[in-house]
Parts: structure tokens; sequence; C-alpha cells
């Protein structure tokens, strides 16, 4: 029940990364039969991630070793894009991945803001943004889904509203991927990014961009990578080719849900997976609901985040504290029943601080998934029952 910290493996994804260390590793581009499967291989999962989040081409897909990472190269791409005297606004509530590449873009005199969600309901508010933004803000980065609050942020309003301000968005959907269904054109966001290993894969991530807009950013791989050569000019170094090859795997598995429980045959890809995960989302809301009744009915407890087991407006992320309890003592209580739950501020560090928790050692974290099952909630629910 650590899962928002990084999931379990699908079986397929192990097959597919032996199966290329084995049979296909070799560097791409040669003429040689070998080298040719391999480059083929990696196209497959580079077409496979653009059709999984709903991209035009797979030349919008970027990957990389982390979202940290991405980011990261993302932002030393954008700050020479800019100029100095244009603004970047993020918020108080991201993952530090989505905060720290652009706060260092500061050096280089590029104004930083930061959009606060509002400290009672914990929500933002396009209002607050309305007042941050001018005519020289180019970016606006923020989160799909907070890792700590686990709500669902309205992403295609956000965006909306940032686009008639003339900004580019950048959206962390870390916390939001492995539970519905990502789709940057219905989103219409200019970047978006997640990580791999906490949707079922290898220890890997994906960045979406636009490719118009990545077309026009300047390269930050070898001197001779052309300004053309989308998403290698964003790739110092190029993909983990076996890991690549392992995305496929996650499709794989999604595909075998389906076959299992549609009870129909579909051509059409974004049916498919629009089933899988609307049932991955029903599932998820019955099991988090008995955590969530315990946690409410605690006079002593406090939820960080919606009070609510409500599919459509949170995840099975759900943080929470107890009155006069240090956070870090319940994990290692619950530790000694087998079940894996985490205290702390989980690299949110800027909200943990800013709603006073620091002091509490953070907060209490259960992170629900698909393959989590009720009797497993109901053991975690009769365990806290006898802790506090």
């Amino acid at each position: 029940m650590d899962n928002a910290g990084g999931t379990q493996v699908v079986r397929q994804v192990g097959e597919r990364i032996q199966d290329y260390l084995y049979n296909s590793n070799v560097q791409l581009g040669a003429s040689y039969a070998t080298s040719q499967l391999a480059g083929e291989r990696v196209a497959a999962a580079q077409l496979a991630m653009a059709q999984f989040v709903n991209a035009d081409e797979p030349e919008e897909i970027i990957l990389g070793s982390s979202t940290t990472q991405l980011l990261q190269n993302l932002s030393k791409s954008l700050v020479r894009f800019f100029k100095p005297g244009d603004e970047v606004i993020v918020t108080n509530c991201d993952h530090e991945a989505n905060i720290g590449p652009w706060l260092n873009m500061e050096m280089h005199g590029i104004n930083i803001k930061t959009w606060k969600i509002n400290p009672e309901t914990l929500l933002f508010d396009l209002e607050d943004l309305g007042h941050l933004m001018t005519e020289k803000t180019r970016l606006v980065a923020f989160t799909h889904t907070s890792n700590i609050l686990g709500t669902i942020n309205p992403v295609k309003e956000i965006t909306s509203f940032v686009h008639k301000h003339g900004a580019l968005v950048c959206v962390d959907g870390v916390a939001f991927a492995p539970h519905r269904l990502v789709d940057v054109k219905d989103l219409d966001v200019d970047f978006y990014v997640f990580s791999l290993y906490k949707i079922y894969g290898p220890h890997y991530s994906l960045l979406y961009g636009k490719n118009e807009i990545l077309a026009e950013l300047p390269n930050i791989n070898h001197f001779f990578i052309t300004q053309q050569e989308t998403p290698y000019k964003f790739q110092p170094g190029n993909v983990n080719f076996e890991l690549s090859y392992g995305l496929l795997g996650i499709t794989d598995y999604l595909d075998s849900v389906y076959d299992i429980h549609a009870g129909a045959n579909s051509s059409d890809y974004r049916e498919k997976m629009s089933f899988v995960f609307e049932l991955f989302a029903k599932h998820e809301e019955t099991i988090v609901a008995p955590l969530i009744d315990f946690l409410n009915n605690k006079t002593n407890v406090r939820i960080i985040g919606e009070e609510t087991s409500d599919k459509n407006i949170r995840v099975p992320t759900v943080s929470f504290i107890v009155d006069n309890v240090k956070s870090s003592t319940i994990p290692h209580k619950v530790d000694e029943h087998k079940i894996a739950i985490r205290y702390g501020d989980f690299y949110a560090r800027r909200l943990i601080d800013d709603l006073d928790l620091s002091k509490q050692d953070g907060i209490v974290r259960v992170s629900l998934v698909h393959y989590n099952t009720i009797e497993e909630v109901d053991k975690l629910v009769g365990i806290f029952d006898q802790l506090f």
C-alpha cells in the first residue's frame, strides 16, 4: 500500500526486458539484422506510449530515467527559449520535480511566482492564478493530482485558462496516471510528464510535448544533433533500449485485462484503454471507501485532502495525521503485519511546510491501486483501529 512510491511490475514488462537483453542487445542504427530488430523494438515502444497518452505522433514522446530528470532537461531547453524578465508560475503543492527545475531559471533572469492552494479547502483557485499572470507569463507548472492530497485537479479548465493568457502549461501526472487514462489531446496540455514505474512498468519516465513546440526548442544533446531531431535532441545519451522495449509489457498487460473483463472485442485502442481504466477507477473507489470512512469517523484524525472516496474527485492516495501522534511512529507499527505504508513529505516539502505539518513528521500515506483488495484494506483498517 505504498504504490504512489512505485507500483509492482507486471510480468510482461520483465519478459520484454529479458527478451531484449538476450536477443537484441546491440546499438541502434547499424545495417546488420540484429541492430535493425533492436531499432524496430525501440520504435514500437515509442509508438505504443504515444498511443497510450493519445499523442499525435511518437516524436512527441521523450523518454528518460525519471520525471525529475526529464523536467530538468526540459527546463534547460526552455530557459534558452525564454528571455530575461519572462515569468514562470509554479505551485506550492507539487512534487519538487515540477518546482525545482523552474526555480533554477531564476539565475538566468526568469521571474518565478507561486500559485498556492487555498489552505482551508486545499484546492486551487483560478482567480488566484489570474492575479499572478501577466503578459510576461510564459509557463504555468502544476500537478494533475498531488501525491499528498490525492485530489484530481481540473487540468482541462486550468489549461484553457492559461492558454487564454498566452502561456504554456507543464503538468505533472505522476500521481494521476496509475489510476486514470491520460489523454493529452483532450486536455490540450503543452507538456505532460509521469513515471512509468508508477504505472506497472520499469524505473523509467515519459514526457509528452506538443510537436510544434518541441520543434522550436533548443537542442540540449550533442552539437551535431539537428534542431529537427525530436525527441533525440532532448535525450542526451539516447534512451535506455531495454527499458523502452519493456514498456510494451504495460500495454500487453492492459490488453489482457481488457480481454478478460470486457466480454467483447474492440479494435479501437482508446476504447479498450478507457474500459480498463474505468474498471480500475470503480474498483479503487470501492476499496478506498472503508479507509476513508474509518478515518472520517475518528475524531482524532484529519484527512489531508478531500474527505470522500468519489472517483471523480480523488484517486486512492490517502494522507492523514493523528492528533498528538508523530506520523513517523505509525508505519513501523504496521510493518509487523506485513503491510507497507509510509510517512513523510514525499518530496512535496513545500506543501508540508505550508500546512505546518513538518513538526509532525509529515503525513501518513496509504496509496492503493487496482490490484489491492477490499480484504487487504479491511485488515489495515482493523490494525489502525487498534493503534489510534
